[in-house]
């Protein structure tokens, strides 16, 4: 069938939050890893792209999603999303801005939204000020970001200098009056030549409205809890057929990996929590990695019993990432955490293992690389934004949990071994 919406992730990670919660309709999701060669052929109601284009070079990103853009309109769309971080993860040159500014211009529209509240996971904006629970996003942990420390709170401060077209708000105030206000403030805002709009939300019901008010737009942007009711709406405006297709779960042996490179404060305390289960776990040392390989590491996965889900973790806590970082460089000491992380996740597949969690959106990027994977279906969420996927690799039937660094409570990785 023909797609309703197609969008766009800046992250693998991020694409699956927001898979997940557009699957919570019942509707088939599929999520493509990376760019498609072939053209549209069976594709779902609910299309996502994941692209690794968070912290690539501007005009990379601009390119990679201009070419998802094209893909999608193959595939009968005439709606999209472009969905980033729920905590604005960006530099002052992009790639969030450039980005929607490439997608408009070539969906010829005037205007679009930025709204990457998620209220269930503590994100909130107010004021155009976006908080991570009760601490403004400069004062939260995200201060430390080792690729993209987000030093400002304010988003038009954030957005302005990586758009070439003027930034406006539409505020809390204007929300909490309904989607006809908030279309009437953003045609006002379109009127005065105001083309990126960050849109205050704090709770659920604004995402509704601000959902509702924005459904008909060429173009959305933002984190994936503002496209969660997009497809209610699209059924109850007869777009989307009410008996669209669902997805189907397959049962799967136990064996399982976890695999853990993010760094960011609830990986930490997950990776904490799950260390003191008594499980199986090896530490990775970016230092070690580079003088040495991973050649231990993969020799470490290959004797463990996979029924018991060891751990490997490249997680550690900010003061370390530095120290690892100015030794090899940012670049280098992310990627080769990856690679090992990758290694392992191959070893243990072709050990059996058939249910793979994986924190971290880089990580997650280079483990679906790995094994091959380069489509998902969307199964059953384990956290808010946060499903059980499944495909193919080398053969095999699979489940694979790509967690955000920030995503799920500390118990996850028990969590996730629990739904599936």
């Amino acid at each position: 069938m023909s797609t309703y919406l197609g969008c766009i992730a800046d992250d693998f990670t991020g694409a699956t939050d927001l898979a997940g919660l557009l699957a919570r309709s019942g509707v088939q999701v599929s999520l493509r890893i990376g760019i498609p060669k072939e053209p549209p052929r069976d594709t779902a109601p609910f299309e996502v792209i994941a692209l690794k284009c968070r912290t690539a070079p501007v005009d990379e990103a601009v390119a990679d999603c201009r070419a998802a853009l094209a893909w999608l309109r193959q595939t009968g769309a005439e709606r999209f999303f472009w969905k980033y971080c729920s905590t604005f993860d960006s530099t002052p040159q992009g790639n969030i801005g450039p980005v929607a500014e490439a997608l408009m211009a070539d969906l010829d529209t005037r205007q679009t939204i930025y709204c990457p509240a998620f209220p269930e996971n503590g994100r909130a904006i107010f004021m155009g000020n976006l908080f991570v629970g009760r601490e403004p996003l400069a004062e939260s942990s995200m201060k430390d970001h080792p690729l993209t420390p987000m030093r400002d709170s304010n988003l038009m401060r954030l957005l302005a200098p990586q758009v070439s077209l003027p930034v406006g708000l539409a505020d809390r105030l204007t929300v909490a009056q309904g989607a006809d206000a908030l279309r009437a403030a953003l045609d006002r805002l379109e009127a005065e030549g105001i083309a990126h709009v960050v849109v205050d939300a704090v709770a659920n019901s604004d995402l509704q409205v601000i959902a509702e008010a924005c459904r008909d737009m060429p173009l959305m942007t933002g984190g994936s809890a503002v496209a969660m009711p997009l497809p209610a709406l699209y059924r109850a405006s007869g777009g989307l057929a009410p008996d669209a297709p669902g997805v189907s779960i397959p049962s799967l042996p136990k064996a399982a990996v976890l695999l853990s490179g993010s760094c960011s404060a609830m990986t930490n305390a997950q990776v904490a929590q799950y260390l003191a289960s008594g499980a199986p776990a090896l530490q990775l040392d970016p230092l070690d990695l580079a003088q040495n390989g991973h050649g231990a590491a993969l020799d470490w996965i290959a004797a463990q019993d996979l029924d018991r889900a060891p751990l490997v973790y490249a997680t550690a806590d900010p003061a370390s990432v530095r120290a690892a970082q100015e030794k090899l460089g940012r670049d280098r000491a992310g990627t080769i955490v990856e690679e090992a992380l990758a290694a392992c996740a191959v070893v243990a597949r072709d050990r059996g293992a058939r249910r793979f969690v994986v924190a971290g959106g880089e990580t997650s990027g280079a483990v679906t690389q790995a094994l091959g994977v380069d489509r998902l279906d969307i199964g059953p969420e384990i956290a808010p934004g946060v499903p059980w996927t499944y495909c193919d690799s080398n053969g095999s039937r699979i489940a694979l949990a790509l967690k955000s660094g920030n995503f799920g409570a500390a118990g996850f990785f028990t969590d996730a071994l629990g739904v599936s």
